[in-house]
C-alpha cells in the first residue's frame, strides 16, 4: 500500500506538519525529502534501506552525487535534494559565525569545520580569514590533498591573505583517518606558516585539526 493510503497521522509528511519534525524517525524525515519511492516500495522503505546502506545519516550526508543516485529509487533529482540540504546546513552554520568573534564563539566555528570537513575521504587545508575585530571575511580550501596529507605552500596563503585583506588567520585542516591528533608535519607546517604570514603581520590565532568527533586546537595545545 502508498503511503497516500495510511492513516493521516502515520504519514511522514503530515507527522511533521502536525507534531513537528523531532517527532518524526531519521527514516520518516528522509521519507519526506524522498516524496515518492519506487515500484512496490514506498519512501519509507526506500529510506530505511538508505540508513542500511550508507551506515546512517553520517553516511548519506557524506555521500556524493554519483553515490546517491547509485541507490534504488533516488535519481538525480533526489539526489540534488540530498546534496542541497547539506549545503544549506553547512552555510546556516557559517553565517552563525561570520558576524561574531570567532575566539569568543569558538564552539561554533569548531562545530561548523567539523561538520563541513569531517566525512572528506581526502585531506583538504583551509583558512578562515578574520578581519581586525576577528570576524570571518572568507572561509577558503586552499590546498587538497589525498588520504594521507596535503601539500601546503606558504606563499600561496600569504597571496591570499593580502587578497582578503586579511589581519589574522585561523588554518584549519581534516585527518580522513578520522583522527584529529596532529602530526609532526602538521606542526612543522604550521610553523612555517607563522613565520611567512609575520612578515604581512597577519597573526595566526590557532590551527585547528579536524576529526570525525573531535577538534583538536593548537592555541590549546601551546603549539602556537
Amino acid at each position: 500500500m502508498s503511503i497516500a493510503g495510511w492513516p493521516v497521522d502515520e504519514r511522514p509528511r503530515e507527522k511533521l506538519l502536525t507534531r513537528g519534525a523531532a517527532s518524526l524517525s531519521d527514516a520518516e524525515l528522509l521519507a519526506v525529502l524522498l516524496q515518492t519511492g519506487v515500484k512496490g516500495k514506498t519512501s519509507l522503505d526506500v529510506a530505511r534501506e538508505m540508513l542500511s546502506r550508507f551506515g546512517g545519516l553520517v553516511g548519506i550526508m557524506a555521500a556524493d552525487r554519483e553515490s546517491l543516485t547509485e541507490h534504488p529509487g533516488v535519481g538525480l533529482a533526489k539526489a540534488a535534494r540530498f546534496v542541497a540540504m547539506k549545503e544549506l546546513s553547512q552555510r546556516h552554520m557559517l553565517e552563525g559565525i561570520k558576524s561574531r568573534d570567532v575566539l569568543t564563539s569558538s564552539t561554533a566555528t569548531r562545530d561548523y569545520l567539523r561538520a563541513k570537513f569531517r566525512d572528506c575521504q581526502s585531506e583538504i587545508f583551509s583558512c578562515l580569514f578574520l578581519n581586525n575585530q576577528h570576524h570571518v571575511v572568507k572561509l577558503e580550501e586552499l590546498f587538497r590533498g589525498t588520504i594521507d596529507g596535503a601539500a601546503v605552500y606558504p606563499r600561496e596563503v600569504v597571496k591570499r591573505c593580502l587578497h582578503h585583506n586579511a589581519a589574522a588567520v585561523i588554518l584549519a585542516h581534516n585527518h580522513p583517518s578520522g583522527v584529529a591528533e596532529p602530526s609532526q608535519a602538521d606542526i612543522a607546517i604550521t610553523n612555517k606558516l607563522r613565520l611567512a604570514l609575520q612578515t604581512i603581520d597577519v597573526r595566526v590565532l590557532d590551527h585547528l585539526v579536524i576529526g570525525n568527533s573531535m577538534v583538536v586546537s593548537f592555541a590549546e595545545r601551546g603549539l602556537i
